[in-house]
């Protein structure tokens, strides 16, 4: 068996999961859905920073990474807002994520930063939408003459 080919739908699987999650995460914290803000159980009062603006970028780029649109940025956006979360909120607590409950936002951190560096695998919008455009010839640049 190779398993080499399994490479493309498993960074696929692996980018739709972390980007359902984050998803999750901010549709609780911005419309209060699915028992709200972990810390409150209630929406996010809007625009309170950091909260409301975190929250924005959860429910944003992890719908973008989910579906695997504009995947590399939106992923290097989160995985840079869950390092602020983590270093902000969390290591000065302690600086173990066990003890200072940074689990997530560490792992959350990672997940993103290797979705911004690998892609988003063969089953994203932006290989359908990038394979079309290679597809169509463009006006600009003329096909070569074979003679």
């Amino acid at each position: 068996m190779n398993v080499s080919r399994l490479g493309g739908p498993t960074l696929s699987l692996f980018r739709i999961v972390i980007g359902l999650l984050f998803t999750l995460h901010g549709l609780s914290s911005v419309f209060g859905l699915f028992g709200g803000n972990p810390m409150t159980g209630k929406a996010v009062p809007l625009g309170t920073w950091p909260g409301w603006w975190a929250a924005l970028i959860q429910l944003i780029c992890g719908a973008l990474v989910l579906v695997g649109l504009f995947a590399r940025p939106a992923a290097l956006v989160a995985s840079g807002s869950m390092a602020y979360a983590y270093f902000v909120v969390h290591q000065p607590d302690d600086l173990l994520p066990l003890r200072n409950g940074g689990e997530l936002a560490a792992l959350f951190c990672w997940s993103f930063l290797l979705v911004a560096t690998l892609g988003a695998g063969p089953w994203a919008l932006d290989s359908v939408l990038f394979k079309r455009r290679a597809e169509v010839p463009s006006m600009a640049e003329p096909s070569p003459v074979n003679a």
